[in-house]
């Protein structure tokens, strides 16, 4: 979910720019250390929109720059355990699909998507069912919840969120379509 929130931290600002030390310069300073982090309690930062408040600077022993603390909003993605969310696939590999889902990906175990056994093409680089002949392949638009969430504020790269899709109402777009005109053709509705 993406959430305007407040925030404060502290920035270096080194000494050649302590002449303007603008609202400017310190939201480019905030962009640069903070825009693609994750934390544990807002997620990962999207955007630095704007700055509110700087605060004194402080000098520190054997620290060439000053230190200031500034108040600024920002844009973050936080997904939450049970959210629904659509996504597009970004890479498949034989153990399921990345799902693209804001700024961060989620895995959608091939167990995850259907309860038809789904066979890896590496060639087409899709998942295909022999069954219903139903594909999953980059680019495809999904909907999926969820399911489990471990961040890792000092790697991003190594956070994990994991996706399902077999719940009524998940899946590819596609299917999701074709389930509801066979409902509609079954039940008149």
């Amino acid at each position: 979910m993406y959430k305007r929130v407040r925030l404060t931290d502290t920035i270096e600002v080194p000494p050649k720019a302590l002449g303007d030390v603008s609202p400017k310069l310190v939201k480019q300073l905030l962009q640069d250390k903070l825009e693609g982090r994750m934390d544990e309690e807002v997620g990962s930062v999207v955007s630095i929109t704007e700055v509110h408040d700087i605060g004194e600077g402080a000098v520190l022993p054997n620290k060439p720059g000053v230190y200031y603390e500034a108040e600024f909003d920002a844009v973050t993605f936080d997904p939450d355990m049970q959210e629904v969310v659509d996504g597009t696939i970004v890479e498949v590999v034989e153990f399921g699909a990345f799902v693209g889902i804001g700024p961060v990906d989620g895995l959608l175990h091939v167990s995850q998507i259907s309860d038809e056994y789904l066979a890896f093409d590496g060639e087409n680089q899709q998942l295909a069912s022999n069954e219903s002949n139903r594909t999953l392949g980059v680019d495809d638009a999904v909907r999926a919840r969820i399911v489990t969430k471990s961040i890792d504020e000092r790697n991003p790269r190594d956070s994990k969120i994991g996706l399902t899709a077999k719940q009524p109402g998940l899946g590819k777009h596609g299917w999701l379509e074709e389930d509801h005109e066979k409902r509609e053709a079954t039940t008149g509705e």
